[in-house]
């Protein structure tokens, strides 16, 4: 009898797998994507850095916050705020998405710099 009932069993571990193996993918399609939104919110937090210190200086600061940022990503503004002694940008990154349908706001970060006069 027990050849019997291994003959039956054949596969079955294959087909849990199967059946479990959308939920991994799920997971990992999520953890990637949660990586994704931190690397975009540390290059918008760049970009904003780079465009604080390149304003402060009188430089090409969009230009500048344009090319920190890895060509892969868009960014979509890189506006100056200018004080007494101060200017501040906000850079606002649009975060990719792995799955249609999946929609995140963008990543926005701010930087202040010194007037260097």
């Amino acid at each position: 009898m027990t050849g019997v009932r291994e003959g039956r069993d054949r596969g079955q571990v294959a087909i849990e797998y199967i059946g479990f193996l959308p939920i991994l993918l799920i997971v990992a399609l999520g953890a990637v994507q949660l990586g994704l939104i931190a690397y975009t919110a540390q290059q918008a937090g760049t970009a904003a850095r780079t465009g604080a210190r390149s304003a402060s200086l009188e430089g090409p600061y969009k230009a500048d916050c344009r090319a920190a940022v890895s060509s892969w990503l868009n960014i979509t503004g890189c506006d100056p705020s200018y004080g007494a002694d101060e200017v501040t940008i906000t850079a606002t990154v649009e975060i990719p998405s792995l799955v249609p349908g999946w929609k995140f706001d963008p990543a926005v970060k701010t930087a202040t710099m010194p007037l260097d006069h």
